[in-house]
């Protein structure tokens, strides 16, 4: 049940969304360095047992630093926003140019969790939808800097499109999230092998299936199809341009994730506005 806050709830829950997205930016930059760090040390330990452990790496350790003077970065200078408009853009030891991902992927969190206070009200469903939001925000870049899509933040999410179902978060039905979570893993998962029957190569990695599914247990069946021609068309648009431009990666490789992300959030700002029937 949705609560009126009024302009000062949903103030609140967008600076939350800006402390959240200060915290994308460390979970976006350390977990896939965690996981390859996690395989390199199974790896170790498989070749040489008893080889010393490697130093902790993790969200919360080893602090913060610069990446082109290696200083820590004290909390003054981490405040989101605020802090890259104080230092312009630059660290304040090396004076190197930070990235403007930081506050944009900031920003975008803010927006994104006020856009669901401002639709849902300041209630279970829109904290849910606000989970989704920074997921998705984070499996984009992840997914675009990598080419992974961590199971860590994929299979939560899609649980949690389930249970949001159940208890009447999302506006689907349980039987809509559940079979949008198996359609849309069976539809890319057939793709694949269809794919590499043909032409003996994995046009896509496993991840994207589970992306799918879980974007299909938020927005149900229906919208599989509307979603996978959105991130169709804009995904062989972006890769036109780069081939064009010859931006592409080594190999041609371009990552789909970041595309089902953005029509995943077009499906639920359409929904949103009311632009059924996109996912009715």
């Amino acid at each position: 049940m949705a609560a009126d806050f009024g302009d000062a709830g949903l103030l609140l829950l967008a600076l939350l969304g800006l402390l959240v997205g200060s915290f994308l930016n460390v979970l976006i930059y350390r977990l896939p360095k965690m996981m390859e760090l996690q395989w390199a040390a199974e790896l170790a330990q498989a070749s040489e047992p008893n080889s010393a452990p490697a130093a902790p790496f993790n969200l919360w350790v080893p602090r913060s630093t610069c990446p082109h003077c290696g200083t820590a970065i004290a909390w003054y200078d981490n405040m989101p926003l605020l802090s890259y408009a104080l230092l312009r853009g630059r660290c304040r030891h090396c004076q190197a140019p930070i990235s403007l991902r930081y506050p944009l992927v900031e920003l975008s969190s803010a927006l994104l969790f006020g856009f669901c206070g401002w639709h849902w009200g300041i209630s279970m469903a829109a904290l849910a939808w606000c989970v989704l939001s920074a997921a998705l925000l984070s499996l984009a870049l992840i997914d675009w800097d990598t080419t992974l899509l961590p199971d860590a933040i994929v299979l939560p999410v899609l649980w949690l499109g389930l249970i949001g179902a159940s208890m009447r978060w999302t506006g689907i039905t349980l039987e809509a999230a559940l079979w949008g979570a198996v359609a849309g893993y069976l539809a890319l998962w057939s793709i694949f092998w269809a794919f590499k029957l043909v032409t003996g190569k994995e046009g896509m990695g496993y991840g994207d299936f589970k992306l799918l599914a879980c974007l299909g247990a938020w927005f149900g069946w229906q919208a599989l199809v509307p979603i996978l021609l959105m991130s169709s068309v804009i995904g062989a648009v972006v890769g036109i341009l780069l081939k064009i431009k010859g931006g592409l990666r080594e190999g041609g490789v371009m990552p789909f994730g970041p595309f089902l992300v953005g029509a995943g959030l077009v499906t639920m700002f359409w929904d949103a506005a009311g632009l059924a029937p996109i996912i009715s």
